[in-house]
C-alpha cells in the first residue's frame, strides 16, 4: 500500500493534499486469495436467515477475482481533492469539494460501517452542481466528506477513546479548520449518530443536521428495549411497527460482537477476502438482497462494483479490526443517544428499506427542533449509494430554511 501527502500533517494544524496508489504486490496478494477461497458447505436452509448464501459468495468472489478492477475506482479517488490533517494526534483524511456556486452551504456527510467516503460519491456531483440536477444555484453545497478514525484512510487510533463524542469535536474542528463558521452535517449508520452527537454538543456555527437513521428513543421505548419487555401500552400502529422492528433487529448479533470483541473479529476480517466480504454483506436484509440480486445480474441501486471498491477499500488499508473497534468504544459511553432537550434544528428522512422507519411522533419526542420530516417511497441503509439523487433533493428540502 502506498499513501503519499506532500508533508506529514502532525500536530500544526496543517492541511496537505492526499492520493493512493495501491501496491501491484497488494493486489497481486489480495486476487491470489481470492483464488484460494476455501468455501463452507451450502447453508442448510433454502434462504438467508442462515446467512449469506453460498450461491452469493461464490459469485462474488469469482468477479472479484477474474473481473474486477480496483485501479478504476483509485482513478475516481484520484481526480477528487483530497487531504489529509491531523486532528487531536490522529490523521483525518477527507475529501473537499468546493461548489462553483456563490453562497453554497458548507455540509459534512459521514459515512458509518460497513461503509466508507466510497458510499458518498455519488452525491458529490448533485450537491455541489445542483443546477446540473433539476435542482437551482441557491441550493448547492460545498461539500466535506471525511473518513472515520480508523476507516478508509484515517489514521487508526492506537490507544482509547475515539468514540461518537470525540468524532463530533474533531469534525467540528475541520469544519473550522476549512474556514468554515456556518455549516450542516449530515448522516446514516454512524453518521447519524455522529451528526447527532454534533447537534447534542451545539458547537458555534453548526446550523442543523440531517439524519438518514434513527437511533435515539423515547424513555420508555428503551427501558422497554433494554429489559425484553413487551411494547408499552398504548402505541399507535406505526409505533407498534416499529417497536416490532426494534425487537427483532437481525444485525443485534454482529453489533454485540464487534462491540464486545472488535480484536478477536479482525483476525477473520483483515486475513481473509472472503471471510471479510461476507460478514460485511451481512449487515441487514434489505441491504443483502439488493446486494445479491447484483451478483445475479439484477442490479437495483448498487452495482458489483460498488460493492466491491468498498469491500476492497477496506482491504487495502486493513481496516478489518481498527473500523469495528467504533463499536466498542460506543459502548463505553454512558447515555450516548439519551432523550434530552437539543435546540439545534433537526432534520429526518425516512427511506422504506431502513432498518428502522420511525413514527413522526417518536422523532418529535427526541428532536424537540424538528424541521423537516419525509418519508420517502424508495431506498435503504445506504442511501447515499443507492438514491444518490433523491438523498440530494432531500438534503436540500431539508435545509433549505437554514440557508
Amino acid at each position: 500500500m502506498e499513501q503519499t501527502s506532500q508533508q506529514s500533517a502532525k500536530s500544526s494544524g496543517g492541511i496537505r493534499p492526499f492520493h493512493f496508489n495501491a501496491s501491484e504486490e497488494a493486489l497481486t496478494d489480495l486476487n491470489r486469495r481470492i483464488m484460494a477461497t476455501r468455501f463452507p458447505d451450502k447453508e442448510t436452509v433454502n434462504d438467508d436467515s442462515q446467512g449469506v448464501l453460498l450461491a452469493t459468495m461464490k459469485a462474488l468472489m469469482q468477479y472479484w477475482g477474474m473481473n474486477y478492477s480496483w485501479r478504476k475506482m483509485e482513478a475516481k479517488l484520484n481526480s477528487l481533492p483530497q487531504f489529509i490533517t491531523n486532528i487531536d494526534g490522529l490523521d483525518i483524511h477527507f475529501i473537499h469539494v468546493r461548489s462553483k456556486h456563490e453562497n453554497a452551504l458548507p455540509l459534512i456527510v459521514t459515512h458509518g460501517w460497513p461503509g466508507s467516503i466510497i458510499e458518498q460519491l455519488k452525491i458529490i456531483d448533485p450537491l455541489t452542481d445542483p443546477t446540473a440536477y433539476g435542482g437551482s444555484a441557491s441550493d448547492a453545497f460545498h461539500l466535506v466528506i471525511p473518513s472515520l478514525p480508523g476507516y478508509g484512510f484515517s489514521g487508526k487510533p492506537t490507544s482509547i477513546g475515539w468514540n461518537p463524542d470525540r468524532i463530533g469535536h474533531a469534525w467540528d474542528t475541520l469544519m473550522k479548520r476549512l474556514s468554515y463558521a456556518r455549516y450542516v452535517s449530515q448522516g446514516g449508520d454512524w453518521g447519524a449518530i455522529i451528526s447527532e452527537v454534533m447537534a447534542r454538543q451545539a458547537p458555534k456555527g453548526l446550523l442543523g443536521i440531517h439524519l438518514s437513521g434513527f437511533y435515539s428513543r423515547p424513555p420508555e421505548i428503551a427501558k422497554a428495549l433494554k429489559n425484553g419487555e413487551p411494547p408499552p401500552a398504548g402505541l399507535s400502529p406505526d409505533e407498534k411497527r416499529a417497536y416490532d422492528q426494534l425487537s427483532h433487529h437481525e444485525g443485534v448479533g454482529r453489533n454485540i460482537e464487534m462491540g464486545t470483541r472488535p480484536q478477536t473479529i479482525g483476525y477473520g476480517l483483515v486475513d481473509s477476502p472472503s471471510g471479510s466480504a461476507a460478514f460485511m454483506l451481512d449487515h441487514d436484509l434489505k441491504s443483502l438482497e439488493l446486494i445479491a440480486r447484483a451478483f445475479d445480474g439484477h442490479p437495483g441501486g448498487i452495482s458489483r462494483d460498488d460493492v466491491l471498491d468498498n469491500i476492497t477499500l477496506y482491504w487495502l488499508t486493513s481496516t478489518g479490526t481498527s473500523a469495528p473497534r467504533l463499536y466498542w468504544e460506543a459502548g463505553r459511553v454512558p447515555g450516548l443517544l439519551a432523550v434530552e432537550e437539543v435546540s439545534t434544528p433537526v432534520a429526518m428522512t425516512v427511506f422504506p428499506d431502513e432498518t428502522l422507519q420511525p413514527p413522526r411522533s417518536w422523532v418529535q419526542r427526541c428532536y424537540k427542533n424538528l424541521i423537516y420530516f419525509h418519508e420517502v417511497d424508495r431506498g435503504g441503509h445506504f442511501a447515499a449509494w443507492e438514491q444518490p439523487e433523491l438523498l440530494s433533493s432531500e438534503l436540500r428540502a431539508a435545509f433549505r430554511s437554514l440557508r
